[in-house]
């Protein structure tokens, strides 16, 4: 049922009473052309609500999905996997491992899972120095959490900022004065300019390496896209698969559902892109993005009934 107005809405449907203080706020931003509205709520899904007729595409590198779909299958959630990126090292990389055991810096930081298992091989190639690392947000800092234990006793989880966005880390990072403080900052050659730009306004002294980089897969199963077409939400993790889902379903009119991202900086890509019906959580992490996929598939079951 389409709306003559634009809606922008941080408010997703509550399935059920959530319990208080223990579930993230998400947002749910409807694109449409004139008015915008916000608000926010949270929301869960309930042990009766089922999904069993609705599908959700995920979209990680293959071999990356299965956290996410053995977390929404104890939702009763089924998923299709179609792998829409890929993951490629860069030049930088070794270089990352030279600075690692032959240099000491102030912060190391992280601003995705990708970036930290990418710099987990370095470090390790490197000897496993002791290093103080900032992380964008949970999700990047579960990869470290998931490491062995005799690695944890090197890296030194020190800083998450109040909001999981590059600008935000870049302008709470601590410095003590005028201090010299130097910042190693590998990442993927598509993230923005955001973190050192913020860093060196500040005084901080950043050496940035392009570690890796995210490409569009070549080959998408014909079948599994088919099927995709029909599919209730996307989840995607990247402006990156975005992009690829956006180009696959260009020529298409046959694709209405919801995207579900797993935090703000896919969002706005998505909206950039003229998506609608876009779903993030408040702290990226696999919970909140799994709780903003349920939140997705919630409407969708309702606007079917319309």
């Amino acid at each position: 049922m389409n709306s003559p107005l634009l809606s922008l809405s941080t408010t997703t449907t509550t399935l059920s009473p959530p319990p208080p203080l223990h579930r993230p706020h998400h947002r749910r931003i409807h694109f449409h052309p004139f008015n915008v509205k916000a608000s926010c709520s949270s929301s869960s899904s309930s042990p009766t609500t089922s999904f069993s007729n609705h599908r959700v595409v995920v979209t990680r590198e293959r071999g990356k999905n299965g956290k996410l779909i053995k977390a929404l299958a104890a939702h009763g959630i089924n998923c299709l996997e179609l792998p829409l990126i890929q993951h490629t090292h860069l030049p930088d990389l070794e270089r990352l491992s030279a600075l690692l055991s032959a240099t000491t810096f102030d912060w190391i930081i992280i601003t995705s899972p990708e970036a930290a298992l990418v710099f987990l091989d370095a470090w390790k190639a490197a000897g496993s120095p002791s290093v103080k690392v900032a992380v964008v947000g949970a999700g990047t800092a579960s990869i470290f959490d998931e490491a062995a234990v005799s690695c944890k006793k090197f890296i030194d989880i020190a800083f998450v900022p109040s909001k999981a966005t590059g600008k935000v880390l870049a302008s709470e990072l601590p410095k003590h004065g005028d201090e010299r403080c130097t910042v190693l900052y590998p990442a993927s050659a598509k993230a923005s300019h955001d973190i050192e730009d913020g860093l060196s306004k500040q005084g901080f002294q950043v050496l940035r390496l392009n570690t890796y980089t995210t490409e569009t897969v070549q080959h998408v199963d014909h079948k599994i896209f088919e099927q995709a077409l029909s599919a209730s939400v996307i989840a995607v993790a990247s402006p990156s698969a975005i992009r690829a889902w956006v180009n696959l379903v260009s020529g298409s009119d046959r694709w209405c559902g919801s995207v579900a991202c797993i935090g703000e900086t896919t969002a706005s890509a998505a909206i950039r892109m003229g998506l609608r019906n876009v779903y993030y959580p408040s702290s990226p992490g696999l919970q909140g993005w799994v709780d903003s996929i349920i939140d997705a598939l919630g409407v969708h079951k309702q606007v079917q009934k319309v």
